[in-house]
């Protein structure tokens, strides 16, 4: 079963499924690239040194620029792959990290209230932070949701489970529909989705 399928209780099903906006990767792809270009440039210049300091030279400034790149290109790309803002009819999941996982779930049924905020940058991206109150516990904050005003609507629709404000996958996209494709339904009479308050 894929992830998040896995996380899914009987008759849940994912709404949104997301991980943050690839603008947080763009100083690591920054510097892997200056990174490699730095390297290339000082391999060129250890070559004309005199043996075998030409090829300690090389060895040491392969091991740094190897570093680097780990350090400051992998392991945010890691993080990025592995973070995870999911909306279900019934609860928000956040899950992040590798070798130490952390993650949080707020019943929908919990949250008071949902509010956005984006500046210019993120306006250009089309990503911003979303917040969440939930009872009894600090407002939580997640950064860079794409596409963070369809996703604050999306869960808004969810917590008052209103029949008549409906949505679905825009016709040909398939799924489940989500943030990113949305379009009003007719009004029905069936009851609310799934457990609510």
């Amino acid at each position: 079963m894929a992830y998040p399928d896995d996380l899914l209780s009987q008759n849940e099903e994912v709404v949104v499924h997301s991980h943050p906006h690839f603008k947080m990767l763009i100083f690591p792809f920054v510097a892997f690239v200056i990174t490699i270009a730095a390297a290339v440039w000082l391999i060129l210049l250890a070559q004309d040194a005199t043996a075998p300091w030409n090829n300690v030279a090389m060895i040491a400034i392969g091991v740094v620029a190897l570093v680097l790149v780990v350090w400051l290109f992998l392991a945010p790309l890691v993080r990025w792959r592995t973070t995870h803002f999911i909306v279900t009819t019934d609860r928000l999941i956040a899950r992040e990290g590798v070798v130490k996982r952390t993650g949080i779930d707020i019943p929908m049924s919990r949250i008071n209230s949902v509010q956005f905020e984006h500046g210019l940058l993120d306006r250009v991206f089309g990503c911003g932070t979303l917040i969440i109150e939930s009872a009894s516990d600090e407002p939580l904050k997640f950064d860079d949701i794409p596409h963070v005003e369809r996703v604050h609507t999306v869960i808004y629709r969810e917590v008052n489970d209103n029949p008549y404000d409906d949505y679905r996958g825009a016709p040909g996209q398939g799924g489940q529909g989500g943030a990113q494709d949305t379009e009003p339904l007719p009004p029905t009479n069936h009851p609310p989705r799934g457990r609510r308050r």
